[in-house]
């Protein structure tokens, strides 16, 4: 068992027309997480789940949400581990600020596609790093998030985005738990 990251699609906890806290983590629990903490009101879970079925429980917790709470979303999981590592490398840049974390179900960018160079152009936003199912971007202005779109315009997935300092400040509240293989 270790600790994966949960971003679920479009949410913002407890407002009208979105699930609750209780709701999203409910469905993570009945989904097959051993735990589950929502961290802020956008739909950022930490779960502790065996490494080769967070994903799957995070597909299986908005199946439930979808119909427990008539709610469709999309959600997409990174080891706790993985997002550490990425955390590490771009979350103490200057501009870590216009940073941030696109996840999705899709391949790795590629840096010559020329889909990737015209979403950069429109999103306003660079690509700074990219594997299968994750999109590090640097947005050209401040209070923007453009990871998402670039990623669905060049990728044609699903995909949501979470800034570094949102995903800095889940790194620091658990890097002090206990993880058991």
């Amino acid at each position: 068992m270790s600790l994966h990251v949960a971003l679920v699609r479009n949410v913002n906890l407890g407002q009208r027309g979105h699930p609750s806290t209780e709701q999203v983590l409910h469905a993570f629990t009945k989904a097959g997480a051993v735990s589950a903490t929502s961290v802020r009101s956008n739909g950022t879970i930490v779960l502790q789940a065996p490494d080769n079925e967070a994903t799957a429980i995070a597909h299986r917790a908005v199946e439930v949400l979808a119909v427990e709470a008539g709610v469709e979303r999309e959600a997409f999981s990174m080891p706790l581990d993985a997002l550490r590592a990425l955390v590490a490398e771009h979350g103490v840049e200057g501009d870590s600020e216009r940073r941030e974390l696109t996840l999705h179900d899709g391949p790795a960018l590629q840096s010559d596609d020329p889909r990737l160079i015209e979403a950069e152009r429109r999103a306003h936003c660079t690509v700074l790093d990219s594997g299968p199912g994750w999109v590090v971007t640097l947005n050209h202005r401040d209070r923007q998030s453009n990871g998402t779109p670039l990623v669905e315009f060049v990728l044609g997935v699903p995909a949501t985005s979470r800034g570094l300092s949102t995903l800095v400040m889940v790194c620091d509240r658990f890097t002090d738990a206990v993880e058991t293989s």
